[in-house]
C-alpha cells in the first residue's frame, strides 16, 4: 500500500467518525441530560458528563402524572405499535403477491391506483380520515391507529412488489403443476422467499409507528389511553417549570424499544439480503 493511500485511508476514516460524533451527538446529549437537573440543561453546555448525576429523573419520570405510570404509555405504545406492524406485513405481502403474480381484470388500475396514494401528503387526508372515524365514533379509540395498517401501506406494496419480481416465476408454475392454489403459493413459496423484505417491513413499520405522534394526538383524549410519544410531551407544562430531567429520562427509555428491534432483526436482514432469496 503506497503512502498516499494509507493517508486517504486516514483522511476517510477520520472524516467518517467525525461525521458519526456529529449525527449522533444530540442523542448522547439527550441521554446525559436524563441525568442532569433543569438547571444545567437550561445552562445549555455541550459537555456530556453531568456535574451532579442526579438518578432521581428516572423515578419522578416513571411515576408519569395523573397518577398514571410510564408504564402504562409503554404498553399502549407497544400494543398499537405491533398490531400495526404484524397489519402491514400480512395485508401488504398479500397485495403485493396479488399485483405482482396474480393475472386479474383491472391489475394495472389498481397498482396506478396504489402509486398515486403515495405522492398524496399525509396532511391533504389527516382531516378527512378523521371525520369519518368521528362520524363512526371511533375517534376516541385505538380503531384509528390500527385498522388501517390492515388494508396494505402503499410504500411496503411496492418494496415488496419490487422483491418479488427477483423470485423466479417458474417456482409458481411448478407449484401450480402439482396442484398448489394461489394461496398455498403465497404461503409456501412467496412468502418464506420474502423474509428480507418483511424484515425490513418490520424494522421500518415499527420504527414509525413507535414514533408517531400526530395519530395519537388526534385520535386519543384519554390521558390513560395515551401513547409513550404523546405522554413525553406532557412533560411541558406551559403553566408551571417543564421537567426537561424526567421528559429526557423517559425519551432516552422510548429508543430502548426501536434499538432492541433493529438489533435483534438486523441479524435476519443481513442473512436474508446475503442469501438474495435464493433458500427455498
Amino acid at each position: 500500500m503506497s503512502v498516499k493511500h494509507k493517508i486517504q485511508k486516514i483522511f476517510y476514516h477520520l472524516f467518517v467518525v467525525i461525521f458519526g460524533i456529529i449525527m449522533i451527538y444530540p442523542v448522547l446529549w439527550m441521554i446525559s441530560g436524563s441525568f442532569k437537573d433543569n438547571a444545567e440543561i437550561l445552562r445549555g453546555t455541550l459537555k456530556l458528563i453531568p456535574e451532579n448525576l442526579k438518578l432521581s429523573n428516572y423515578v419522578t419520570g416513571w411515576k408519569g402524572f395523573s397518577g398514571i405510570s410510564f408504564g402504562t404509555f409503554f404498553g399502549n405504545s407497544f400494543w398499537i405499535t405491533s398490531l400495526a406492524t404484524f397489519g402491514t406485513v400480512i395485508s401488504s405481502s398479500l397485495v403485493a403477491y396479488a399485483l405482482s403474480r396474480v393475472h386479474f381484470k383491472g391489475r394495472k388500475l389498481w397498482f396506478t391506483c396504489m402509486l398515486a396514494t403515495m405522492m398524496l401528503p399525509g396532511q391533504v387526508i389527516m382531516i378527512p380520515s378523521f371525520l369519518i372515524w368521528y362520524n363512526l365514533g371511533l375517534a376516541n379509540t385505538y380503531v384509528p391507529l390500527i385498522l388501517p395498517y390492515f388494508c396494505g401501506q402503499a410504500f411496503f406494496i411496492y418494496q415488496m412488489m419490487q422483491f418479488m419480481a427477483g423470485i423466479p416465476k417458474e417456482l409458481d408454475e411448478a407449484a401450480t403443476i402439482d396442484g398448489c392454489s394461489k394461496y398455498g403459493i403465497y404461503f409456501h413459496i412467496i412468502l418464506p422467499l420474502l423474509k428480507p423484505s418483511i424484515v425490513t417491513t418490520v424494522i421500518i413499520q415499527f420504527y414509525w409507528k413507535w414514533d408517531d405522534y400526530m395519530g395519537p394526538l388526534l385520535y386519543l383524549s384519554k390521558p390513560k389511553s395515551y401513547t409513550a410519544s404523546l405522554a413525553i410531551k406532557m412533560f411541558a407544562d406551559t403553566a408551571s417549570t417543564t421537567d426537561y430531567g424526567a421528559m429526557f429520562a423517559m425519551s432516552t427509555l422510548s429508543l430502548l424499544p426501536v434499538f432492541l428491534i433493529f438489533l435483534f432483526f438486523n441479524r435476519y436482514l443481513v442473512e436474508g439480503i446475503g442469501t438474495s432469496g435464493l433458500k427455498g
